[in-house]
Order: structure tokens, then sequence, then C-alpha cells
């Protein structure tokens, strides 16, 4: 085959090796165009294995003239061009810039010679070039190059109508390394482009990849016609994709400049195929079973079997599911993900939960799951979120993922004797049963290769769990989140417990649902129950992302389905159809932690499961105190109370939810006679309790207490006779001042109202207040209150969210006073959300790529930026959290006791190269002993110091980490020394 060694474009660089892949020999930069082609490469390929059916049409429509075969070589020929702007001297003098490192120097020296020799029209001295990013002159440049000849005064668009499609894929593409840029950053970047002789190197890198892909440049600008919004989130969100794989040294070597173009773009193609295989990249491939063979030994309940006859024969839908938990919304979501994925292609799913708490336990069953949903292969299954390697199931996976027999490499001794030096705490796991009678399994098998640990990839694989987060940032304009955006069009979207989100990430997923119609992907909610304004926004936020019109059936029932069409159809059993179940719950004035305490141990000294949750953790910190206090008068032993909240360190939390869950939870096989549980909200969810008693909250959150009651009818022969019947004590604090009102409203400062309720700090005032008058209402004349549920489930909500409560004397006033000031906070949540969010349509307007611009003042979704502007997931004040160590001498510990020793790798070890096995060890161990401090400790009156980051250069996955040091007795000497005080029994107190 011809050689092309002396083609100008051939020697300029794209990338130059990393540390210490550096090999002698080498000649340490890799040609541009190699990468062009290997980007190019990586975008067919997942055109072809990943791309679903929704997202190939909406390219096909916006870059193909509507023909499939035209857009999958445009797409990946638009996709390589990325780095164009590379092709310039501003970059190109990066070569070696703030390096040190001999082997660079001297490889930049070669190259500079070998370039200059083949006519790269470098400038005769470096000094004094002006510099932008390659990204952005890629956006300065590219539409000339494609088509745009018009004469236009410097830094200026083309106005002509035929080209407004160069010039709106330019700037996506100027977008690629996570912010679209604005016209006049663009247009400041022309300066740094190189003037007519780079626009000469920059014009034969595009015809050498267009005719490698197989485009023809004079049809390009007839076939580039982005309109709908989601064709610029693909195409961006590909980009960043095909670039990030292909950017992998070890997966794609540096190309030889000897070789011909030809050649490189073989090599190109064979090397993506070759790395969408290693990283289980396929789109799903969905088994043909049925409900039971999903699920063998069970059949759909009544809620399971309307969505399954509601579900649209062809096409994209939003799914909302409105039932009490325990009645099998997971595994409904899960079926739905499996029919759409069928019908429509998709390439996989994500569940999205409030936290992260719960995220490895669905991420078990999701597992189980694809044994029998996924046809053949490998497929990904990935937990989404910054702390993903706390999870056991996430090194399952990725020992799942590495070859049987796979070859050592001389660093994976030192792994070995480093992760000798680490306590270990793997539990075992289950390699898989074989199937039980009548069992269907496809040949589907979950694993993960540890780049899904990285930011924002998580949501590219097949299958994920994480955390709303991922929801919310994918609706603003941080870095990356069209990428976001674009893994999540991929998939069915099952967002759970969507009654547990502030008005603010309720709006924000409104928008996220506009983005994914748009898109055509699907959707599905499941909530124990929806105000209908929620419900509403949910539809019109689909229907505005189609642009129809909502038709609504008029049906009812607790499920609502709505098609591609906006056909609003409504099944499922109606709430007075349900089997029903009546817990009695009653209003009682709060005691002091004490009498609560006896009174609890003394109901159930003969046996009998008690939960409590509690709004605060100081609230249960002091329950807890009390109980174990009086545990012996009543006959108890201290094990038999578990105290379980989010300021205990990562590992006793896991360590506590899995002892409840197993003593409590669905199947457990050695439930207790008696237990006492005290929680907060949030924690210790999905068990069974005989009993339970909580603090005054939300009325939906109430009804998710109540779900622990009795939730598994198999123990109902074991209950003793006192909590036979399911009974929920709801505690409120009594207004001093007010005889018969609830006390909701935090302190305040002013002299007459010097009494407070803090918990008016975590919840509204107003519906707390309007939650204690609902329920009030109901009494009968036992002070008793029956619900039953979940028939009065809506009237209960409605109650409390839809209608303004309403009373007389000093009820009024207080109903007036905390209505005000709700009407206030979700006024500002409201605006906060439309501030932060983007929509793809703004009263039937398309939003064009002008809308999507950011920057660094945006943040990056997890930090930075700056506020007022910065990407938020959730309005409330993050947590600060932080590793726990304790000094003993000169050695740092894990534990009071100092057994558990901190190893950490040396600067010898990092030298030769620490295997990325032994860094996500060693983070593990870090988050494991990580606790959750409040972040309103660190705001507001009274506040803690910013805790001390750790000093650099002592132990390196420490640096710049935020640290507690204590000593033997829990005594914090190091990061808040005299602020902070960790008892092992209770966690991280506030001295």
């Amino acid at each position: 085959m011809a050689k092309s060694v002396g083609r100008t474009y051939r020697w300029v660089w794209g990338k130059t090796q990393d540390r210490w892949r550096y090999r002698d020999g080498q000649r340490g930069w890799n040609p541009l165009l190699a990468h062009l082609l290997d980007t190019g490469a990586t975008a067919q390929e997942l055109w072809d294995r990943y791309l679903p059916d929704n997202v190939r049409a909406v390219l096909t429509e916006a870059f193909g003239g509507g023909d499939a075969a035209t857009a999958r070589a445009v797409v990946p020929f638009l996709a390589a061009l990325h780095d164009l702007g590379k092709a310039a001297p501003a970059f190109l003098d990066q070569f070696d810039r703030g390096d040190n490192r001999s082997y660079l120097r001297k490889a930049r020296t070669l190259w500079e010679e070998e370039a200059r020799s083949h006519g790269v029209p470098l400038p005769a001295t470096w000094e004094g070039l002006y510099w932008a990013h390659h990204q952005h002159i890629t956006a300065a440049t590219l539409p000339r190059l494609l088509g745009c000849d018009c004469p236009v005064a410097n830094g200026q668009r083309c106005r002509a109508p035929e080209h407004q499609g160069l010039h709106t894929v330019a700037y996506a593409l100027g977008g690629h390394h996570g912010h679209v840029p604005g016209a006049e950053t663009v247009g400041t970047a022309t300066i740094a482009s190189g003037g007519e002789n780079w626009d000469d190197v920059r014009a034969d890198l595009v015809e050498v990849t267009a005719a490698m892909l197989g485009v023809d440049l004079r049809r390009l600008a007839a076939v580039v016609a982005p309109v709908r919004p989601a064709a610029l989130i693909h195409l961006t969100g590909l980009v960043i994709m095909s670039d990030w794989i292909a950017s992998n040294d070890g997966r794609y070597p540096y190309a030889d400049p000897a070789d011909s173009d030809e050649e490189w773009w073989q090599a190109a193609q064979d090397r993506a195929r070759e790395a969408l295989t290693s990283l289980s990249l396929d789109r799903w491939k969905p088994t043909e079973v049925t409900w039971q063979q999903l699920w063998p030994g069970t059949e759909p309940r009544p809620v399971q079997s309307a969505v399954m006859d509601l579900m649209p024969a062809t096409g994209q839908a939003l799914v909302v599911v409105e039932a009490p938990s325990a009645s099998g919304k997971t595994r409904l979501a899960l079926w739905c993900a499996h029919y759409l994925a069928s019908r429509n292609g998709y390439q996989g799913l994500y569940i999205a939960m409030p936290t992260k708490a719960d995220t490895g336990r669905i991420a078990e069953e999701v597992k189980q799951f694809m044994r029998a949903a996924v046809a053949d292969g490998d497929a990904t299954l990935a937990v989404v979120h910054a702390d993903a390697i706390e999870h056991q199931i996430v090194y399952d996976l990725i020992e799942a993922e590495r070859p049987a027999q796979e070859n050592r490499s001389p660093l994976d001794a030192l792994a070995a004797g480093i992760l000798n030096t680490l306590e270990s705490d793997e539990d075992e796991h289950d390699p898989g049963q074989p199937p039980a009678a009548g069992e269907h399994r496809g040949r589907g098998r979950a694993v993960m290769d540890p780049w899904y640990l990285n930011r924002c990839v998580g949501l590219m694989a097949a299958f994920g769990v994480g955390t709303i987060d991922e929801v919310m940032l994918a609706a603003q304009p941080s870095k990356h989140w069209m990428l976001r955006l674009f893994g999540l069009s991929c998939k069915t979207v099952i967002i759970d417990e969507a009654h547990a989100y502030e008005l603010y990430q309720q709006d924000l997923l409104g928008t996220a649902v506009q983005w994914l119609a748009d898109a055509g992907a699907s959707v599905v909610v499941l909530s124990n129950a929806l105000p209908a304004a929620v419900r509403t926004a949910l539809t019109a936020s689909w229907c505005d992302g189609l642009q129809v019109q909502a038709s609504d059936a008029a049906d009812e029932g607790p499920v609502t389905v709505i098609d591609a069409a906006g056909l609003v159809r409504r099944g499922g059993p109606l709430p007075a159809e349900d089997p029903q179940s009546v817990v009695t719950v009653r209003l009682r004035n709060e005691e002091d932690p004490a009498a609560l305490a006896s009174e609890l141990l003394g109901k159930a000294r003969n046996g009998g499961c008690v939960g409590v949750v509690r709004n605060r953790v100081d609230k249960a910190v002091s329950l807890y105190r009390a109980a174990v206090a009086n545990a012996a008068a009543h006959g108890w032993e201290e094990s038999e109370i578990l105290l379980l909240h989010e300021q205990f360190q990562m590992h006793q939390q896991r360590s506590t939810e899995d002892r409840i869950r197993s003593l409590l939870g669905n199947g457990a096989s050695s439930r207790p006679d008696r237990l006492l549980v005290i929680a907060t909200q949030g924690t210790a969810q999905s068990v069974d309790f005989d009993y339970m008693a909580c603090d005054l909250a939300p009325v939906d959150l109430l009804l998710q207490r109540m779900a622990s009651l009795h939730r598994n009818a198999e123990n109902t022969g074991q209950r003793r006779a006192w909590c036979r019947l399911p009974q929920l004590d709801v505690l409120f604090q009594a207004d001093p001042q007010e005889r018969g009102l609830p006390l909701v409203e935090p302190p305040r400062r002013r002299p007459r109202r010097r009494a407070g309720n803090l918990d008016g700090l975590t919840y509204s005032p107003y519906i707390l207040a309007a939650t204690f008058r609902t329920l009030q209402s109901r009494c009968d004349p036992e002070k008793g209150i029956s619900l039953c549920l979940p028939r009065d489930v809506a009237g209960l909500i409605s109650s409390v969210y839809e209608s303004r409560q309403t009373g007389e004397g000093a009820w009024a006033t207080l109903l007036d006073r905390t209505w005000n000031a709700w009407l206030m906070m979700l006024a500002g949540e409201r605006l906060a959300a439309d501030d932060n969010g983007v929509r793809p349509y703004v009263e039937g307007h398309p939003a064009t790529v002008r809308w999507l611009v950011s920057g660094e003042l945006s943040g990056a979704g997890e930090k930075g930026g700056l506020d007022g502007l910065r990407a938020l997931p959730r309005l409330s004040v993050p947590p600060v959290n932080a590793v726990c160590l304790y000094q003993h001498g000169e050695e740092l510990t894990y534990d009071a006791e100092g057994t558990l020793r901190a190893e950490f790798y040396s600067d010898r070890q990092l030298k030769k190269g620490v295997p990325p096995v032994v860094e996500r060890r060693v983070k593990r161990k870090l988050l494991l002993h990580t606790v959750s401090m409040p972040g309103k400790w660190f705001e507001g009156n009274g506040r803690l110091p910013v805790p001390k980051a750790w000093p650099r250069r002592t132990y390196k996955p420490l640096d710049r980490s935020t640290v507690l040091l204590f000593d033997a007795t829990g005594a914090c000497v190091f990061g808040l020394a005299g602020q902070v005080h960790y008892d092992p029994r209770t966690g991280l107190r506030r001295l």
C-alpha cells in the first residue's frame, strides 16, 4: 500500500504520552489525524452498537436529511472534527508546556524538527502567540471548511439560512470539553487560528477525514439542519463519549507516521470494535420473556396488570404509578423498561433514587433482573454517584468483568502487597444460583469496567442505579450536562419515590422530562401518592417536550400512561377497590426521652419489634441514650436496641442497616422476639415493625412510615396481642402559649416568641400544621384516627397540599402566618428552578445552540461555580463529608482501639505507578470511614469553622481531603479540634 509520509497535515500532533506510559524508542506524540480517525471510528461503532433507535432517528433527521446511511457517515465525521482546532500554533506550543520531564522536552525537539521539515507552518518564534482553547478554535474555523464561504467580517457569524446548521454544529463541537462557548469567545478564538497557512492544513485534515468516512463535502450543508433541541444534545454527548473512549492510550496506541492514512483508518476501526466490546457498550438485547419468567413464582398484582394493559404497542411513554409501599412498584418499573426496550430498541435503563443510601440494594435487584432480561453477552451495570465504590456490588461487578485467565502485569505484585496490608471487610458474594424450575434466564451477565466510575460516565452504562442528582444536573448547564442528558436519553428513566422531592427538584424534573420526551426516551415515575398539581405538571412537561396537546381520556385509577401522541389514559384498581388495611393513628404530646423510652421498653418487654422515627439526629440520640439507660430495669439487653442515623461513619451505617434488614426485612429467617430500632427519616426502610412511633412530619412522609407497619403478612401470627393491629403514634410538641396548637415554627429571636421547634427548620411549618389539623379532624371520640389505606391516601394528600387549610382564632393566625411563609419559600424554589434549568422549548420555540451556552461559573455539577449561577441538584445545604481517623502515637488507625492500622501507599510505590485496583480499595476504605456533617453547622450564627484539609504530601490519598482526627476517647484533635466528638455507639456530635 502506498505510504504518505510527506503530507504536511500528518505531522500535526494531537496528543502526547502521559506519565509513565512513555517508553524509550517511541515518538511520544500521536498525529492529530490519527486521533480524529480514532474518534470518528468510535462514533461510527457507537452508532451501530450503542445508539438506540430513538437517538438514531433524531440524528438522521438532523444530520442525514432523513437518510440513515447518510447520517451514519456524517455524524461520525462531525465527531471526528471535534479537535480540529488543535491544528493551530496556540495548541501545538503546549507539547511540553509546564512539564519539566526530560523525555517530553526531547520528544518536542524531535517533533518540531520533523514538522518543520515536512512543511508544517510553525511560527519562527513561539513567544507572544495569541492563545485560545482548541475547542473554541474548532468552533471558529469549522463552518468555512465545511462549506460556508460567505464574506463576513472577522469574528462575525454568517446569516445565510442554508449555512446555519454548519455554524450550529461548530458551536456544539466547541462544547466537547463541557461548556458550549458564546459568540464572543468564538470570535476571539479566530485570532489564535494561525491564519491562511493553517486554514490549508485544517482543510486537508477535513478532506482526508471526509474521504475515510465516505462523506461528500459538497452536500454537507444541505443535510446538516439540526432543528430539534435533542439533536444538539445527542451530537455533543456522542462526541464527548467518543473522544473519551478514543483518548485511552491503552486501547488506542499511537499511530506510526510511516503508515498510510488508509492504514490509520483501518486500525481505528479495529480498535473501536475492540474498545466497545471491552467496555460492554452494546445496547440492551432484551429477552422474550413473560412476567413469570422474569420473577418465577409470582403473578402480576392488580396495579402491575393495569400498567401492562395500558402500555402503548409502540413508541415512547410516560408512566406514572401511584401505589403504597410494598406494592411491587420496583418490579413493575423494571418490567416497563424491558417492555419499552423490546419495542423501541432502547440502550438500557436508569433508576434514580432520592439518596445514595439504597442504591446498592436496588443495584442487587437489577443484577438479578438482568439474568433473565438480557439475552446474550455481558451488560454493564453501574452504580452512579460520587461514592459508588463504597458498595460491595461495585467490586463484585468489576471482578466479574476481569477475564478469568488474565495475564498478571508487574504491577499486580505491588497491588497484592499493598492490599495485604489493608484489613479486609469484603463480603463473600454469591456467584449465582442455578435457575429454579420454570425460571428463564438469559445468557447475559452483569459486569462493570472501572471506566464507569469516572465522573458522568456511569450514565453511559446500559443499566444504571444512582441518585436523582444526575437527573437534576442533566437539566442545568453545568459542565458536561449534555453528556448526562445524552446518557439518560438513550434509556427508560425510572424516578423512584417522586413524592420525596422538594418543589425545586420537581420543577427541574419537569424540565428533564421535556428533554427526554423530545429525545424519544421514556420515563417511569413511582410514588406512594402525588398531589394532583404534580401529576398535571408532569403531563404538561411530557406533552411540551413532544410538542403535542394532551388528550385526556378522562379515565380514573392510580396508574397514568401517556403515549407519544399525548393520549392520557388511566387505570388500575381504584383505592376503594384495593385490599384495605386499617392503621390506627394517635396524636400524642411528645414526652421527655426517658419517659418515652420507658414506655416503649415496657410495651415490648414480652415481645414486639418497635420502630421510632425521629426528625433530627439529636432527638434520636437522646432517645437511644435514655433507652440504653433504662434497658436493664425493663429486662432488655443493650444489643436489642439499635440506633441508625446519617452521622455515623459509613461502615457503621451499612452494618446497622444490613442487620436491621436481616432481622426485619423481606424473607428474614430469624425475626427476633423483640427489638427497638431508633432511626431518622430515610433510614431503616423496607422493614416490618409491629408498632411505630414518630415525630410529626408532612403527611406524605407519615404515609411512607406507615408502610413499615405490618408490612409482611407472613409475620402476622408472630405478633403479640398488644400490637396485633397496626398503630402509629405521632408525637408532637404542644405550643406552650396556645392551648391545642402544635408548635411547628422554629425558635425566633423576638422576645415574645422565644419557644420554637427545630423540626420547623427541616420541614415547612405550614405543612406540619396542615398535617396535624388534617389528622386531628379525623379523630374519633377515643382520640384515635382510623385510616383505611390506600383508600384515604388521596384525600390526605389533597387536604394538605392542594387546598389551603383554614381555622378560627389561634388556628387561623398560625395557618395564615405559616401559609404566607410557605408561599414565599415555594416562589423562591420555583424561581431558582426557572433560573437554573434549560428547557428544550419555550412557548413552542425550540432551543438554539445559543441557549445552551455555559461556562466555568456554572460549575461542574458536583462542585465549583459561582453562587447564583452554579448548577444545584437540590437547594438544601449539602453536607460536609470528612474522613475519620484516630491518632495513636505516630500511627493513624481506623478505630479508637488502634487495631486497624490505616495504610497508604508510599512515594516509592507512587513512582512505580499505583494500580487502579489499589486506588479503588484505598478510596473505599476512606469512604467507609467517612462521616457526614450537616451543612448547617457551617452556616449562620454560631457556625463551625471550615474544617481543615489534611496537609499535602503527608499521605497521598488524603491529599487536600477533609479529615477529622480523633484521640482514643473520641475527642477531635485535628480538623475541628475541640468542636466535635465521635462516639462509636451514638455517632458524631457537635460540642
